[in-house]
């Protein structure tokens, strides 16, 4: 495994603003720069943006790439030239990064190789995306002052709990290594929709991932071998608190066999109930590949893409709503979530291995009296 280690010097500035329990970024201007993927080559610039990057539209694409603010080598090209091997593809922006959770990272632990944190639910790990000052690795790095920072376990941005970043490469590798050797025991805790049963519930559905763009996984005839352990440790009338012990890794995993089982986590926004596609997704179901494409096809339908928060919004009638804009770049401003949004009750409690293991204290979601 290649460990990416993340490290910054354009944005000595702080930014940031906290406000109503969020974590806000000034906008700011910065230039995307990438090598040409494979799967670019041979393709019109033009559909390569508008496939691949769907936060603008076509009618922005070209005019940016008629401006110069969208180039290749450097250089400002027709929206019909032709990707090719080695080129790089630039990108000149007004950057509006999402809003993020306003809570601290808690230290659990910090040695001279590693730092263990208590991540918050609703800011993501490493800089990708729309994201990179809001951040966890970004927030430490400044608040640390720690140039280079390797994490070596994974979180979803809603997900909460336990991360293990290493301070140095090597550290970063030996922890992968007990990982993969399934000598590091996971695990969480969640809060599910209705009466989770009794006693031990093994789940061993196979996983797949049935939209990479969505990041969107499902159990599915041709996915990978998968366990997850629960068991119930509290009902209130309504959820059930569930102790979660992963024994593989899957993307999504503890929250897919929550749902395969009939107890998503109760406020889950992907795998919830209550959704356009829920129907499609019904307990004890598992996916073909053309059950699996009409997933993805409802999500894709009703999902809101941040697409059109560069054109005002039309009624039935064809009237267009004007809407407040950024007066750099012509953005529409919409409302930030609020932060009960952007996390779910999904949290990693304990970690342990060899001589060693860290622990949170339980989120007050998990509590046993908490009334939702």
């Amino acid at each position: 495994m290649v460990y990416i280690s993340y490290s910054f010097s354009f944005d000595r500035v702080d930014l940031t603003v906290f406000f109503s329990g969020l974590r806000t970024v000034k906008p700011y201007f910065f230039e995307y720069k990438a090598y040409a993927k494979g799967r670019w080559m041979q393709r019109k610039l033009i559909d390569v943006f508008c496939e691949e990057f769907q936060d603008r539209n076509e009618k922005y694409y070209r005019h940016a790439m008629e401006s110069g603010l969208i180039t290749v080598n450097g250089e400002r090209v027709s929206p019909d030239h032709i990707v090719m091997n080695n080129d790089v593809l630039g990108h000149k922006i007004h950057r509006h990064e999402p809003v993020v959770t306003g809570k601290p990272i808690e230290i659990v632990h910090r040695s001279d190789d590693l730092l263990v944190i208590n991540k918050p639910g609703g800011i993501p790990i490493h800089p990708a995306g729309r994201y990179r000052h809001n951040t966890v690795i970004h927030v430490l790095r400044k608040t640390l002052g720690v140039d280079r920072l390797f994490p070596a376990n994974r979180l979803d941005r809603p997900t909460s709990g336990l991360m293990l970043i290493g301070l140095n490469a090597e550290r970063a590798r030996q922890l992968e290594a007990e990982m993969v050797g399934g000598h590091i025991q996971k695990e969480y805790v969640c809060r599910v929709v209705g009466e989770f049963p009794e006693g031990e519930i093994v789940c061993e559905a196979p996983l797949k991932t049935i939209s990479y763009k969505l990041s969107l996984n499902y159990v599915h005839g041709d996915g990978k071998a998968s366990k997850t352990v629960f068991q119930r440790l509290s009902y209130n009338g309504k959820t059930s608190v569930v102790w979660c012990r992963p024994k593989t890794g899957r993307t999504h995993q503890i929250r897919v066999h929550l749902r395969y089982l009939g107890y998503p986590i109760a406020n889950d926004p992907i795998y919830g109930n209550g959704l356009p596609w829920s129907d499609l997704i019904a307990k004890g179901q598992t996916l073909d590949d053309e059950s699996a494409e009409k997933v993805v096809q409802k999500v894709v339908e009703v999902a809101t893409f941040p697409e059109g928060m560069w054109e005002d919004k039309e009624d039935a009638d064809g009237v267009k709503t004007i809407q407040p804009r950024c007066g750099d770049c012509g953005l529409v401003l919409t409302e930030d979530p609020s932060e009960k949004e952007l996390f779910i009750w999904l949290h990693a409690w304990k970690y342990s291995g060899k001589d060693w293991g860290y622990e949170t204290a339980l989120p007050e979601w998990a509590e046993e009296t908490y009334s939702e």
